[in-house]
Parts: structure tokens; sequence; C-alpha cells
């Protein structure tokens, strides 16, 4: 099983409508490791660690977002996974 890391930036109505804690929640469910959070900006920022296939899922997943989002664009970047989660979490 391959492991990757990607590095995502979401843009557009992404704060007030729990873009994050969907995010977790969808991330939990496909075994993804990592983190989002809401940047000053009004952007939501997510590194997220695990099988590739499990992560273009979730690429997937935040191009929608939940109910009430309207994701306008998405910026993104792979790493070198380094295996540093053990889990999902929401930064504050």
């Amino acid at each position: 099983m391959e492991i990757a890391r990607l590095h995502i930036v979401i843009e557009g109505m992404v704060q007030g409508v729990f873009f994050r804690a969907g995010t977790r929640d969808e991330s939990s469910k496909l075994g993804l490791t990592g983190w989002v959070k809401n940047c000053q900006d009004g952007r939501v920022e997510a590194v997220f660690e695990g099988n590739i296939d499990k992560i273009d899922k979730i690429i997937e997943w935040c191009k929608k977002g939940p109910p009430g989002a309207e994701v306008t664009n998405i910026e993104t970047v792979w790493e070198q996974a380094t295996g540093e989660y053990d889990s999902f979490s929401i930064k504050y």
C-alpha cells in the first residue's frame, strides 16, 4: 500500500459551515490521518496522510464540502509522507 501526503487549501464559503468537522469525519471514515484548520483569511487548510486512493476520495469530497459550503478553488501540493499522525484532528 502506497502512503501519500497531501497539503490542501480550500477557498470559498468554507468557514461557518462545519467544513472542518465534515473533513475530520470523512477523513476518519477513510482511515486518513492529519489535520484541518481555519485560516485567518477565510480559507481552510488541511494535511492528509494515508492510502493514495483514499486521499483521492477526500479531494473529491473537499471540492464539494458539506451542505452550505461553496468551494471556489482548491490548491493541492503532494508531499513526502512522514507518518507523524495517528489520527485526524481539528487544529485551532
